[in-house]
């Protein structure tokens, strides 16, 4: 929900390589970069939609991930940005369309009360501590493989 940026565009290629459906739900212009969309047609049978209704992409969902309506290095496109973003904030509400035990993840850090409530991020289906803990662990194991892949 949000952004059709970097983070979506991981999904969307994890959507290819593993059988899974992926709803995006992103603001008109804010929508999956093109040569992407080409990348993943040509690589295989991923089933993504696009939508720009955040309540008709989290009908049903069994996770929900958003990420932050400016990232690094669009800083000063905040304001303007949060025009377009307000109706894609993850609340209690929009949160009630996805199933009732539908995970929450945040690839962090967040900006409370804009892409996401408090009431969400430290409610009971945030499971966006434990994605931050498993992503240490991932970085650990990549920095080891680097490090003695030179080493040798």
């Amino acid at each position: 929900i949000g952004d059709g940026n970097n983070v979506a565009h991981s999904w969307m290629e994890a959507a290819v390589r593993f059988p899974f459906f992926l709803s995006l739900a992103c603001p008109q212009g804010f929508e999956p970069r093109d040569e992407v969309w080409k990348a993943i047609r040509k690589e295989g049978k991923a089933r993504i939609s696009l939508t720009d209704d955040p309540r008709e992409a989290i009908r049903g969902a069994q996770v929900v991930n958003t990420d932050v309506w400016a990232s690094m290095g669009q800083e000063d496109q905040a304001a303007e940005r949060i025009k377009f973003f307000k109706a894609y904030q993850v609340n209690q509400e929009l949160l009630a369309a996805a199933q009732a035990e539908a995970l929450f993840l945040h690839c962090l850090p967040a900006h409370r009360g804009e892409e996401v409530t408090e009431e969400v991020l430290e409610g009971p289906q945030s499971v966006v501590f434990d994605q931050a803990e498993n992503k240490l662990y991932v970085h650990q194991a990549l920095l080891e493989f680097i490090l003695k892949g030179s080493m040798a």
